[in-house]
């Protein structure tokens, strides 16, 4: 798979991701909630609908890490990048080492994903501490990958490489913090916003490697070119703390038009109570006499 496919559908599973975290965040600040997302009760609580309980966050992650996985060895059609050592030359040299390191990206995210699946939908009590662990690990392989990545590289990836490492560090050490420390506020806008960042640089490179702003191919040996490169990730920090204010703004909107909604004079139903005593019914005549000025 090519440099272009090999940035784009990370960048939109990050992308998308964090969006979906931006909201939830935004949604438990305004709430003014201790957890993210409330834990799950013990299994012998949640009655017999195990669907609704299903962790969408982990489906996601492990649909979209093994369509990843299947696309780095198979696509486009008609190509089978599997082998990883060539048995015919006799000094065995290993094939395909892109391929390999983006399919083992995937895994320790499918693997991620595999985790909050079970402990979400099918283990008696939800363990929270093993969920974010297997996500911290999945962005320090990350790293680690990245750094091996820029092996022999030019000099303008490798410069790309070392920029898209700051958040996916950030990540990584906030993911860890939480595992013992979790449900703190700042570091869920952290994660938001770095999040953010990563899913638009990683979609940039797709660009800026391809059409930059000249028309012409970007070069390692040009200054200009790789200030530039910095520059534009700069404007990606802004940026996502920009998307963030925004989504959590939308979401203050609605929060408050559905608080005020919900709690408006008259909004609430209130049923007849049947087979009552007419005592109780003038109580409640009474009661929505107060509420609306008349009956």
């Amino acid at each position: 798979m090519g440099t272009l496919e090999g940035h784009l559908m990370p960048g939109m599973f990050f992308l998308i991701f964090s969006l979906y975290y931006s909201v939830l965040m935004s949604l438990a600040l305004l709430r003014g909630q201790r957890f993210l997302k409330p834990p799950l009760p013990p299994r012998e609580k949640r009655g017999h609908r195990s669907w609704p309980s299903v962790p969408v966050e982990g489906v996601m992650k492990a649909v979209i890490s093994v369509i990843g996985i299947m696309a780095q060895f198979f696509y486009p059609p008609g190509e089978n990048r599997l082998m990883m050592v060539d048995w015919e030359d006799p000094q065995r040299p290993f094939l395909f080492k892109d391929s390999w390191q983006h399919a083992t990206m995937y895994g320790f995210f499918l693997v991620s994903g595999v985790v909050d699946i079970l402990s979400q939908w099918c283990w008696a009590r939800q363990n929270i501490k093993l969920e974010r662990a297997a996500e911290a690990l999945a962005f320090h392989v990350l790293v680690l990958l990245m750094a091996s990545h820029i092996e022999n590289k030019g000099t303008l990836e490798i410069r790309v490489h070392l920029l898209l490492i700051v958040p996916v560090i950030l990540l990584g050490l906030v993911l860890t913090i939480e595992v013992w420390a979790p449900d703190q506020p700042p570091l869920w806008v952290l994660k938001a916003w770095m999040g953010q960042v990563l899913g638009n640089w990683l979609l940039q490179l797709c660009v800026v490697m391809y059409v930059p702003p000249s028309g012409q191919p970007w070069k390692g040996d040009n200054p200009t070119d790789l200030a530039f490169l910095t520059i534009f990730f700069c404007w990606h920090l802004g940026f996502g703390a920009a998307t963030v204010a925004t989504v959590y703004g939308l979401c203050s909107l609605w929060h408050h038009h559905w608080s005020s909604w919900r709690e408006a004079p008259g909004a609430k139903y209130q049923p007849c109570p049947m087979g009552s005593s007419s005592e109780e019914l003038e109580k409640l005549r009474s009661g929505t006499e107060l509420q609306d000025g008349s009956i």
